[in-house]
């Protein structure tokens, strides 16, 4: 069995501190036409106690894979990502 390589991001602070981050999941709603990532410290990738998720809306800029991210700011959209994400976790763990 192969390991699968995590995908890692690195993320700056409103300080400019720049902090590593696993992705957990990424995913576009076609409703809004909008996209999520969810990321975890990296850090805090293999614990087994609970971890700290973080969610962003982002936009690809340029041909290099670059991210800009978003807060989410309205009730409805951590809403929607939420419920995302839980669906996405069960389905990862198998339910």
């Amino acid at each position: 069995m192969a390991l699968e390589e995590k995908e890692r991001i690195v993320i700056p602070d409103e300080n400019g501190e720049e902090h590593l981050f696993e992705v957990l999941f990424n995913f576009d709603v076609d409703e809004t036409g909008h996209s999520y990532i969810a990321v975890v410290p990296a850090e805090q990738a293999e614990s087994e106690d609970e971890v700290e998720v973080f969610a962003f809306r982002y936009e690809e800029t340029g041909d290099d894979k670059d991210l800009t991210l978003f807060q989410i700011e309205s009730e409805e959209e951590w809403e929607m990502v939420e419920e995302m994400l839980n669906t996405l976790t069960d389905e990862e763990d198998g339910i």
